[in-house]
């Protein structure tokens, strides 16, 4: 039902989980675990499987937070359960005991972070734009804010599309050269004339090297090629009409 990341699993007081597909109450298209509630899924399943999450983190549902992602840099600071509308924002940072933050993600890089000494925790949702625009630069930041030393930070880069699935037309690798012709580092090509394939698991590690987290983990799995997992891209190939998330949570305990 989930992976883990094993530097993140040798800390003391700390819970986390990058979910899979599987233990969840959804059908068809969603079959199983389908935590998206921006998605088309019945909205009574995907509030059980989001339960059954946050059981599993050892929180109550209400403290089970996620954000309105947009593909944004931005972060926010979560202290306890929302009230009214979910910020807009592709990250989390808190350091509330017995709070879960987690972001959601089918593709996308889900990235989630610890200072143990500090103990201020974030999740962050880094696909390929929010990475590209500092989403990951703003997790820090907002962790620091908190108390935390980005040198004795650790984060753990989860389940997401790997280079090797993740086919990008011409348009998207001019994007990324105008930004930083070093890029280039990070695309190879592809069978397709015109096509590269992209590495977001080996620039969003670059991105946390840059802004100073050393301490990383990657657990190396690739969503698209892995049934146990939902796929934007594979959805798109089969030509469904929508798709599951995942969410991947981090929590500070006792």
């Amino acid at each position: 039902m989930t992976y883990g990341s094993s530097l993140l699993s040798a800390i003391p007081g700390l819970r986390h989980a990058f979910f899979t597909r599987e233990g969840g109450v959804s059908g068809g298209i969603y079959e199983g675990l389908n935590g998206g509630l921006g998605s088309n899924d019945d909205a009574a399943h995907v509030a059980e499987n989001r339960r059954r999450m946050a059981e599993q983190m050892g929180v109550a549902p209400d403290r089970f937070l996620s954000v309105h992602q947009i593909h944004s840099p931005d972060a926010v600071v979560a202290t306890g359960p929302w009230t009214g509308d979910k910020p807009r924002a592709d990250a989390l940072v808190t350091r509330t005991e017995g709070l879960a933050i987690g972001v959601t993600a089918a593709d996308c890089g889900p990235i989630l972070f610890v200072d143990p000494t500090a103990r201020v925790i974030g999740a962050a949702h880094a696909g390929w734009k929010g990475a590209l625009t500092g989403v990951i630069e703003s997790t820090v930041d907002a962790m620091e804010k908190l108390g935390a030393d980005r040198s004795g930070t650790v984060a753990a880069i989860g389940p997401l599309i790997r280079q090797h699935s993740y086919e990008v037309g011409g348009e998207f690798l001019e994007r990324f050269l105008d930004a930083d012709a070093g890029n280039a580092a990070y695309f190879i090509a592809s069978e397709r004339a015109g096509h590269s394939m992209f590495d977001l698991a080996g620039y969003i590690r670059m991105r946390l090297e840059n802004a100073g987290v050393l301490m990383i983990d990657d657990i190396g799995v690739d969503t698209y090629s892995d049934e146990r997992f939902y796929s934007y891209r594979r959805s798109v190939h089969r030509k469904e009409p929508d798709y599951g998330r995942h969410v991947h949570a981090i929590a500070l305990t006792d």
